[in-house]
């Protein structure tokens, strides 16, 4: 199933999870599925990042979405797709990677900063579409290409959307948001982790 939206209708944000070690993923997964969370990220720049991969795919079973982040090349779908991930996720858009990564049967959400990017992404085939930075792309940006893009695109800021502003990307027409150190930083423990997790929960459900 290579749709996003059912993971994302509860509680459509994604954790970013850089910098994760192995030794945490349990321990996170269980966080994150207690506060309501359903879609999970390890960015492949994180320490041993296919072993904290194949750790949370067999701890979530069908609970929780994992999927990997900065996926960057062709071999990297190769490797987290062996991982079990069922999601790629980019920072730029590379119409290779992200048709390399469809054919595996992975969801695709590669990064865009354009208009011109995301029309190139979906032609190659992109489930949804990352807006990164979000600091550069506030809300009137997702109302802009909106007005251009196909209705049923999935937009997901990503950096930048905290609890005072999810209210207004909401609006603008934003489907969910990557949220990265707000819900966890290295060295974080998961007590605290979950903590983050649940008031980020709590807050997006009051500004929804």
């Amino acid at each position: 199933m290579t749709d996003l939206r059912p993971w994302l209708r509860d509680l459509p944000l994604i954790a970013i999870l850089r910098g994760i070690t192995p030794v945490d993923a349990e321990g996170a997964v269980d966080a994150l599925d207690a506060a309501g969370w359903r879609v999970v990220e390890v960015p492949l720049n994180s320490p041993d990042a296919l072993e904290t991969l194949r750790r949370m795919v067999k701890r979530a079973g069908d609970k929780l979405l994992i999927g990997a982040g900065t996926v960057l090349t062709v071999d990297q779908v190769d490797a987290i797709a062996a991982a079990g991930a069922k999601l790629m996720v980019a920072p730029n858009c590379n119409p290779d990677v992200i048709r390399a990564a469809s054919a595996k049967g992975l969801i695709t959400a590669p990064g865009v900063a354009t208009p011109t990017e995301s029309f190139a992404a979906l032609d190659a085939g992109a489930d949804a579409l990352k807006m990164f930075p979000g600091e550069l792309l506030p809300p009137p940006a997702v109302k802009a290409w909106r007005a251009v893009l196909p209705p049923d695109t999935l937009l997901l800021p990503v950096g930048g959307v905290a609890p005072d502003n999810i209210a207004a990307y909401l609006k603008a027409g934003a489907d969910g948001f990557g949220i990265g150190t707000s819900v966890y930083k290295p060295g974080m423990t998961m007590a605290e982790m979950a903590a983050r997790a649940k008031a980020l929960a709590d807050a997006f459900r009051n500004a929804h």
